[in-house]
């Protein structure tokens, strides 16, 4: 879109950042906002693209702070290409991708591999996120200074947690001198050990081995003690039970700098929908029951918990039709994202912009990146959505190279009309 200008106009705009609603205009010019018109039209330049938003929302593209896209090693699963064309279909802009990859994300020349791979195939923003430690292992720690230079957005072993204390300390501190961010998946794999779903009756009666909420809790309590020790910046990857809001809301009270993200799937998804062993929802962290779904919900809505996240993790077919104790977590989500969030907005359980602001401002501001906002200056990164359309998802349609989704055949609604990046249009 360089030296050309494009108006969107008449639809509901909503800024998650400023909390600002109501009809208008936006003018873009060159990739960036140009202008921002509330109630009225902006002026534009003679013969500047004009795009009807009549009856749809207006909104910054959703930020991911957590989606694994397969390259390197993982082509099979997903690629840069498939997974940024995934997240357009879904409203998703900016993805950070995580560095469970193989080799795993833990060299500076693989960041730039991932940089520039993502540069040449993919049409969305790609931020890769950098392994905590070497080869993801637990044992020590990556070089952050080298690697953030060569482009990484945060510092995460991805799917695991770093279980040694002390390598825990030493990355925290060395991550706080640099103005480094920690993003760490709090789930102690020895409290897991062979359990599979949410530890109680539910687990018991499909003869399962439950995961206890410790699992979780544990490694959080101990995360929350070592940023007070450090007073680094730290997210929380995914939260999910009730116990771990009562840690995150002492760490608040002490105005330890922490945040904390959710999976969507957490959000819209409880124990009870495994029915008979759906492998496709085997996830982690686990399916916890639905009050505990529901005291998440409650916190997002009132601001405890910040981002919400695809927790993208595409599988293929042989690694999911298994027996569920032996199937591999994840599930994709790019691409529903944002409708499966739109089922707690028409449940009333959350405002939209509410909704918005966890998938677009927040993640922007832990990232510290310019996009997830509607104001002059801000990048040109924009949805256009219907909240109302419905429809029923069919796995077939996925654009991602898996089609492990949770959601399949299930009545949804809120389809992403259009997805600009950098002001051009790369879906709809």
């Amino acid at each position: 879109m360089k030296d050309r200008s494009l108006v969107i106009a008449g639809a509901r705009m909503i800024d998650p950042a400023s909390g600002r609603e109501g009809h208008g205009a936006v003018l873009v010019r060159d990739g960036r906002i140009a202008d921002v018109a509330w109630g009225a039209a902006p002026d534009a330049p003679e013969g500047a693209e004009r795009i009807d938003g009549t009856g749809l929302v207006l909104s910054p593209g959703l930020i991911d702070m957590h989606a694994f896209a397969g390259e390197p090693g993982a082509e099979h699963r997903e690629t840069l290409k498939s997974a940024s064309e995934a997240a357009a279909a879904g409203g998703v802009t900016t993805l950070v991708a995580m560095p469970q990859t193989n080799p795993p994300v833990d060299d500076p020349a693989i960041v730039d591999f991932i940089r520039r791979r993502a540069r040449d195939t993919a049409i969305v923003n790609v931020l890769p996120a950098a392994a905590l430690t070497k080869g993801r292992a637990g044992q020590e720690m990556t070089e952050f200074g080298l690697l953030r230079e060569a482009g990484a957005i945060a510092f995460s072993d991805g799917d695991r947690s770093v279980t040694n204390a002390m390598v825990m300390r030493r990355a925290l501190t060395y991550a706080r001198d640099i103005g480094g961010l920690i993003v760490h998946h709090v789930e102690d794999p020895d409290l897991v050990g062979p359990g599979v779903m949410n530890e109680g009756e539910r687990a018991s009666r499909l003869g399962l081995h439950g995961i206890p909420h410790a699992a979780e809790t544990v490694v959080l309590e101990r995360d929350i003690r070592l940023v007070g020790l450090t007073g680094a910046r730290y997210h929380a990857a995914k939260i999910s039970c009730t116990e771990s809001l009562d840690v995150l809301r002492r760490a608040r009270a002490a105005g330890l700098p922490i945040t904390a993200g959710v999976s969507i799937n957490s959000l819209t998804l409880n124990e009870n929908d495994i029915g008979d062993y759906r492998t496709f929802l085997k996830v982690a962290p686990p399916l916890r029951a639905e009050d505990e779904r529901l005291a998440v919900v409650a916190a997002l809505s009132e601001g405890l918990i910040d981002v919400v996240v695809s927790d993208h993790d595409p599988q293929d077919v042989e690694t999911k039709r298994l027996p569920f104790a032996e199937a591999e977590n994840g599930a994709v989500g790019l691409e529903t994202l944002l409708s499966a969030g739109l089922r707690l907005v028409e449940a009333g359980q959350i405002a939209l912009p509410r909704l918005l602001a966890a998938m677009t401002s927040a993640p922007a501001a832990i990232l510290g990146i310019e996009a997830g906002r509607l104001a002059v200056g801000a990048p040109a990164d924009l949805i256009l959505f219907d909240p109302d359309e419905p429809y029923v998802l069919d796995k077939a349609d996925l654009r991602s190279r898996a089609k492990n989704t949770p959601f399949d055949e299930a009545r949804l609604q809120g389809r992403v009309k259009k997805t600009l990046v950098a002001g051009r249009v790369v879906h709809g």
